[in-house]
């Protein structure tokens, strides 16, 4: 009897092909979900135990130990050659599996080596850049980019943003949850009220026909759909930024109408990158580090940009100061001095 036959009495689909044990994955799942981690560090981590399993021929984990974990991630590093970032995620899912699924103390696991990742500096657009990015991008795609670089969202965090989340009389907006769970406030820039205010109006009607239609719930956190029943249909909790059509939930097969999917942003800022002549690896991400560098160009102490930003240290917010003006730390050169 195989790993896959103990853990969840049936290993073959319909095809006849092996696949990893469900129970062990369920199992995962569910912890993953008391925790309160994301969707996509969900997929994420069931990917990895699910490779992890069928890298060592379908044993079970608590049938392997350091040498199988390291065997594992060094495969990764150079038969994958994958980056640092992702063999440490990848040590991450294994991690979790162990501590907090099959509850094993593994004192080897945390000694396992962790890859070093480089140390880059960010890719920045200057203000130039960014006003040639965005003058030809409109609609929906276009406010939320603007709002990226107005307001150094993070891109998930701006695509979850509720209606009762944008203050338009303080000119605030409210992240909610952001990285850590953290929420802070960010400044709505003035030029965007009346774009966003119009934008609004349109999800507004595109929800009351919703309700007309027998739909408009929306995904609320937390239980919260038990606590307050009636919310989910409520104007107050819908998305900002809401998707053209309803999909299923895929943790609770319910249709909603979800917000717009991150995919849609980075094509379209790709595509802008093109258009713009603009040769930088920039991605939506970007915007937000070209906020925080314009801030402390114009003069804003870092601390006010450490807040702004949500960062838990003011040494992840100095890393923009090395990205100020031009050349290394904004010096001049002494050859341009030259008669």
């Amino acid at each position: 009897m195989d790993t896959f036959t103990k853990s969840s009495g049936n290993c073959v689909n319909a095809g006849g092909a092996s696949r990893p044990p469900r129970r062990l994955l369920e199992q995962l799942s569910d912890r993953i979900r008391v925790k309160h981690y994301s969707i996509r560090t969900e997929q994420a981590y069931s990917d990895w135990v699910r490779r992890f399993i069928l890298f060592h021929g379908k044993r079970h984990p608590r049938e392997m130990g350091a040498n199988e974990v390291e065997a594992f991630l060094t495969h990764l590093a150079v038969a994958g050659r994958v980056s640092a970032s992702t063999q440490n995620q990848a040590k991450s899912a294994l991690l979790f599996l162990y501590k907090e699924v099959l509850e094993t103390e593994l004192p080897w696991l945390d000694e396992v080596e962790s890859a070093k990742a480089t140390k880059r500096l960010p890719v920045v657009l200057t203000p130039a850049e960014v006003q040639r990015l965005l003058a030809p991008i409109e609609g929906t795609v276009g406010l939320i980019l603007r709002l990226l670089y107005g307001t150094g969202m993070r891109i998930m965090e701006c695509l979850r943003l509720r209606v009762k989340d944008v203050d338009f009389a303080r000119g605030e907006i409210l992240v909610r949850e952001g990285k850590v769970f953290k929420d802070r406030v960010t400044m709505l820039p003035e030029k965007l009220l009346a774009p966003l205010s119009e934008h609004l109006a349109r999800v507004k009607a595109l929800h009351e026909a919703d309700l007309a239609d027998g739909w408009g719930e929306v995904y609320l956190p937390w239980a919260l759909e038990r606590k307050y029943p009636n919310a989910a249909r409520e104007w107050a909790w819908q998305y900002v930024f809401v998707a053209a059509k309803r999909s299923v939930d895929p943790r609770s097969g319910a249709v909603r109408r979800h917000h717009v999917g991150a995919q849609t942003i980075q094509r379209a800022m790709r595509d802008a990158l093109r258009h713009a002549g603009i040769s930088k690896p920039a991605t939506p991400h970007t915007l937000r580090h070209s906020f925080a560098t314009s801030l402390l160009e114009s003069g804003y102490d870092i601390r006010t940009v450490q807040e702004l930003l949500g960062h838990a240290e003011v040494s992840t917010t100095m890393i923009y100061t090395h990205v100020l003006r031009r050349g290394g730390r904004g010096v001049r050169s002494p050859f341009d001095a030259l008669v």
